[in-house]
């Protein structure tokens, strides 16, 4: 029984952290990139979003590691 909970938690967590990974902003590289970074400092990016999102998918990273090192032991049966 709880082993099926974690299990449904280790899921849920494991969705958590692709779809925060997935909508974070890339790092843009190159020439253009670096052209965009410049506007984007000027005119003012939304950073406040990609922190909660990092800090989010941290959350949900050590969230998933903590259940996968409790589903490998033998203390949860």
């Amino acid at each position: 029984m709880v082993k099926i909970f974690i299990s449904i938690v280790h899921i849920a967590l494991a969705i958590g952290v692709i779809a925060t990974i997935l909508l974070q902003s890339g790092k843009s590289a190159g020439l253009s990139g670096a052209i965009a970074g410049g506007a984007e400092t000027f005119f003012g990016k939304k950073k406040g979003m990609d922190a909660f999102l990092s800090k989010l998918s941290t959350g949900f990273a050590v969230g998933f590691l903590l259940t996968s090192l409790l589903l490998s032991t033998s203390l949860v049966d």
